[in-house]
């Protein structure tokens, strides 16, 4: 409509304007057209620019979404499998939290990769909160950090206190083999009374629970079987196979943490889907709503250039006709 408006006006005014008045008119529109930029051509240009980017950064972030989909069905199945390796030791030995020992190593479980919103900022505070806890005279804490992002928060401001730091965890598909060399590895290189587990339980797509478990030592287990409560009935059980009690809780406490363990990978490797999931779709939505934005000063801005155009052309015609 603007441009017929445009020519409509050109053939109304033609018989009125003389050659060189229009040879005056051209040359001057030639140096603005010469000049840089204008303002209105900057403000359209930069504004399709940015919806450009936007539209960009929203194709991302719907197929990382889709990628996250697909990731979180397969590692939830093992996530739920992996709840019954853990849960017998529990019944038998108890997850004695509150108790009190002299050494204590907290096991940090966060992801290597970020845009997952707050799951490995929760296992950080929670691990942080966990240490003053623990704290106090002859007691010592040492963290043992699980993934990159964990890593990074910690080292700030408890650099000193990180026994081990073990990352590129997933970076092939987990299983309690990988796992179980890795909990080998931690026992052979921490001293410890109790380790205390960090992570994420997966409880949804939008929803994860900040979990702490523990597992103490076949010295700890042992006093606090002969102080009594739950971990006394140990010896109402009969040992085989011509092994010692020591080597019996031996045992079961190296496989209760590498079960414990695989649990809590898996579990935060399905939060950490969930949680991408989530962030992905809402950076989407947001992507949409600033590209509508854009849309809409992209058009007044547009529509305001022409209706100024036409009204300058018009105003240089009716001067030159007076």
């Amino acid at each position: 409509m603007a441009m017929a408006a445009l020519r409509r006006e050109g053939r109304r005014l033609a018989p009125l304007i003389s050659p060189q008045s229009i040879t005056a008119v051209r040359s001057s529109l030639i140096s603005q057209e010469q000049a840089p930029l204008g303002l209105r051509s900057i403000s359209t240009q930069i504004v399709r620019n940015r919806m450009k980017s936007v539209k960009n950064i929203q194709k991302i972030t719907k197929a990382m979404k889709m990628v996250a989909a697909s990731k979180l069905r397969a590692i939830q199945v093992k996530a739920e499998n992996s709840r019954g390796l853990w849960q017998p030791f529990t019944a038998l030995l108890g997850d004695t939290a509150s108790v009190d020992v002299k050494k204590n190593v907290i096991v940090t479980v966060s992801s290597d990769k970020g845009l997952c919103g707050g799951i490995n900022s929760t296992s950080v505070k929670t691990s942080k909160a966990l240490k003053k806890l623990t704290a106090g005279p002859e007691k010592e804490t040492k963290y043992v950090v699980l993934g990159e992002k964990a890593k990074a928060q910690l080292v700030r401001d408890s650099k000193k206190d990180i026994e081990l730091s073990i990352t590129e965890l997933q970076k092939n598909p987990l299983n309690y083999t990988q796992v179980s060399v890795l909990a080998d590895d931690i026992l052979k290189n921490v001293e410890y009374d109790a380790l205390r587990i960090v992570f994420n339980k997966f409880q949804s797509v939008v929803s994860f629970l900040p979990t702490v478990a523990t597992v103490l030592s076949p010295e700890a287990v042992e006093k606090e079987a002969e102080s009594g409560g739950k971990l006394g009935e140990l010896d109402s059980y009969e040992i085989e196979g011509g092994e010692t009690k020591s080597e019996v809780l031996q045992n079961l406490g190296e496989f209760q943490f590498s079960c414990v363990l695989f649990n809590a990978v898996m579990e935060n490797a399905c939060s950490e889907q969930g949680a991408r999931m989530s962030a992905m779709d809402s950076s989407s939505r947001n992507a949409g709503d600033m590209l509508d934005r854009l849309t809409l000063t992209y058009n007044r801005t547009r529509q305001a250039s022409i209706t100024t155009e036409l009204i300058e052309i018009i105003s240089g015609a009716s001067a030159l006709q007076g």
